[in-house]
C-alpha cells in the first residue's frame, strides 16, 4: 500500500510508462521485451495502480478499456501466483462459488456452440432451445455484478486511493448485460442469423471469463489485503440483501451490535409537523417509491428502505459520490442533471424505462433552501406498471 500513498518508486514509474505507451498504440511485443524485468514483478495492487494512473493522467477511457486485456496478460507472471483463497463463510468464498457456477454455464455454451455451428446433422431447433435455456440462466449472474457494484466497490473506493480501475470493470459488467440482451433478441427469430449469434457468443465469452480472472487475481486479493476482517461481516449482510445466484443462501453470522445512538424521545421539526426519528423512518420507508438523496457535494446521504426498492442499494454507498454510483458511460448524464440543477437552469428531470415486465418512472428533483441555494438532489423511482393501466374511476372500498 505504501507505493500507492508515497511517491511512486522507479519500478512503478516504469510500469506506468510501459502501460501508457501500450495504450497509445506502440507495438506490444517490442514493449514487452524492453520492460520484461518489471512486468514480471507487477502484482494485483500494482495492476490497480497502473490502471488508475492511466485514467488519472487523461488516457481515453475507451482506449484504456480496449487495452486492459493486453496489459493484464503482460502482468500475468505475478498475477497467476496471487490466488484468492478466502475461508469458507467469507463473502469472497461465496462470490467465488458463484464464479464456479458461471464457468460451468459458459462451458455448456461452448460445447453447445460446437454442435450448433459445426455439426451439419444437428437438430438446430432443439439446440436453439438449449441455447435459450443457458442464456436465460446467465441472467441470474447479474446479481453477482450488482453485489460488486453496490457493496464491494464502494468500500474499496473508501479504502484504496487508486480505485478507478473499478470503473473499467463496471463497464465490462455492462457489456455482459448488453450481450445478453442481444442474444435474447437474436434467438427470438425462428431462424437466427448464425453469423450474428456466433459473434455475440464470442463477445459474451470474452467478457464473462476475463472478469472472473480479474476478480480472483486482482480485485479480490486486494480486497482481502485492505478490508479489515470485521468489515466483511457487514459486507456479507449487505450482499445478502441483494441476493445470491446459483448457490444456496448462506447462513449469516450475527451483525456486530452497534450502540443505539438515536433518541426517539426527541422530535424532528418538519415545519408542518413534529415526528420522532422512528416515525420519520417508517414514513419514508413505506412511501411506494424508491428514494435516494444526494447532497450539494454530490455525495449520497440517504436511501429508503427495502420495501419498495427498485434499484440495488447498500449502506456502503453512503458518502459515495453519485458519479461513482453509475457506470462510466452514463456519468455524463448524471453530471448534466446535477450541473443544471446547481446552475438553477432546471428543477427536475424525468425518465421511464422497461425493466423485464415492469415499467419504471425515474424522476430527479433539485432541492433548494428558502434562499434558492442548491442543497442536493433526490431521485424518486416508482414502479408504475399497474398505474399505467388504470381507467375510469374507483370510489368504493372493496375489501
Amino acid at each position: 500500500m505504501t507505493e500507492g500513498i508515497n511517491p511512486p518508486t522507479e519500478r512503478l514509474n516504469q510500469l506506468y510508462t510501459y502501460a501508457t505507451r501500450l495504450v497509445q498504440g506502440e507495438p506490444g511485443k517490442q514493449l514487452h521485451q524492453q520492460y520484461t524485468h518489471v512486468l514480471d514483478t507487477a502484482d494485483a495492487m500494482d495492476t490497480m495502480m497502473v490502471l488508475d494512473h492511466l485514467l488519472q493522467t487523461g488516457q481515453p477511457f475507451e482506449r484504456v478499456k480496449a487495452t486492459v486485456g493486453k496489459l493484464i496478460n503482460a502482468f500475468s507472471h505475478k498475477l497467476l501466483e496471487q490466488t484468492c483463497a478466502p475461508e469458507p463463510g467469507h463473502l469472497l468464498h461465496f462470490l467465488m462459488q458463484e464464479n464456479r457456477a458461471v464457468e460451468d454455464i459458459m462451458a455448456g455454451i461452448r460445447h453447445l456452440s460446437k454442435q450448433y455451428f459445426l455439426d451439419k446433422d444437428a437438430d438446430k431447433t432443439e439446440l436453439k432451445e438449449q441455447f435459450i435455456r443457458l442464456i436465460n440462466s446467465l441472467e441470474a449472474y447479474e446479481l453477482h455484478y450488482t453485489k460488486k457494484e453496490h457493496v464491494l466497490f464502494p468500500y474499496l473506493e473508501k479504502t484504496v486511493p487508486h480505485y478507478r480501475c473499478l470503473q473499467l470493470m463496471w463497464s465490462f459488467h455492462d457489456d455482459f448485460r448488453r450481450s445478453l440482451k442481444q442474444l435474447n433478441a437474436l434467438f427470438t427469430d425462428k431462424q437466427p442469423d448464425d453469423e450474428a449469434v456466433n459473434k455475440e457468443l464470442a463477445n459474451l465469452s470474452a467478457v464473462v471469463l476475463p472478469i472472473v480472472y480479474r476478480e480472483e487475481h486482482i480485485v479480490f486479493p486486494v480486497a482481502l489485503k485492505v478490508i479489515p476482517p470485521k468489515a466483511w461481516i457487514a459486507l456479507l449482510h449487505a450482499c445478502a440483501e441483494i441476493g445470491w445466484c446459483y448457490i444456496d443462501a448462506p447462513v449469516l453470522p450475527d451483525k456486530p451490535i452497534k450502540k443505539q445512538e438515536t433518541d426517539n424521545s426527541k422530535l424532528v421539526d418538519l415545519d408542518t409537523g413534529l415526528l420522532t426519528p422512528e416515525q420519520l423512518r417508517l414514513l419514508l420507508d413505506n412511501l411506494p417509491v424508491d428514494i435516494t438523496f444526494v447532497d450539494e457535494n454530490d455525495e449520497v446521504r440517504y436511501f429508503s428502505g427495502a420495501k419498495h426498492r427498485i434499484f440495488a442499494r447498500s449502506k456502503a454507498i453512503i458518502g459515495r459520490t453519485v458519479q461513482n454510483c453509475h457506470p462510466k458511460e452514463s456519468v455524463h448524464i448524471v453530471n448534466a442533471i446535477v450541473e443544471a440543477f446547481k446552475a438553477g437552469e432546471k428543477d427536475h428531470a424525468d425518465f421511464w424505462i422497461p425493466i423485464r415486465d415492469r415499467f419504471i418512472h425515474i424522476r430527479y428533483f433539485a432541492l433548494r433552501d428558502a434562499n434558492g441555494t442548491y442543497k442536493g438532489t433526490i431521485e424518486v423511482s416508482q414502479d408504475v406498471t399497474e398505474i399505467r393501466h388504470l381507467q375510469g374511476q374507483k370510489r368504493l372500498l372493496d375489501w
